[in-house]
């Protein structure tokens, strides 16, 4: 019996956490009622422009569990890997966007970030210029629920890497 010296060494990768709390299950009226504020934040909103505003507030809230879902579901909306990549950075790698996702993503982290202080007025004003009023509305919405969302993440430790785009419709 022969050996190969240079198979590669199997990758041995950390034991995925276990989730704390099922609490779609033990509270499916919350759950449910999360799910239709979700829906109800969404309408009027480009679903490219949706997923990199709740990918960066979920990367500003650390919820592994929402980035895995919203970066797949802005691939299969069409997004670019290179501008999911980038996101992180946005300020830096402001050609990536438009005018108006740069708006939108300095309001994300205005109001993801409230420790820093209430939502400055030119920030605010930047948005207002790029959305109409019923969008801005929208938008606001789609934050506010997205770190509603990441709450229940990182509080009951959800699990990221199973998620298929389109699973939480």
């Amino acid at each position: 019996m022969t050996t190969n010296d240079n198979a590669p060494t199997p990758v041995k990768y950390a034991p995925e956490p276990t989730p704390r709390l099922d609490w779609a299950a033990v509270a499916p009226d919350v759950f449910k009622a999360m799910v239709r504020l979700d829906a109800a934040a969404q309408q009027g909103l480009e679903p490219k422009l949706r997923e990199l505003v709740k990918i960066r507030a979920s990367q500003l809230n650390h919820c592994a569990y929402c980035i895995d879902i919203h970066s797949k579901d802005a691939l299969a909306a069409g997004e670019s890997v290179e501008r999911i990549i980038q996101l992180n950075a946005w300020e830096e790698s402001a050609h990536f966007y438009t005018e108006k996702e740069l708006a939108a993503l300095e309001l994300t982290e205005a109001v993801t970030v409230l420790t820093d202080g209430f939502v400055p007025d030119e920030v605010y004003e930047r948005a207002a210029k790029h959305f109409e009023e019923a969008e801005l509305v929208q938008l606001i919405a789609s934050i506010a629920v997205i770190n509603a969302w990441n709450r229940f993440g990182v509080t009951c430790r959800r699990v990221p890497g199973h998620y298929q785009p389109g699973g939480h419709a």
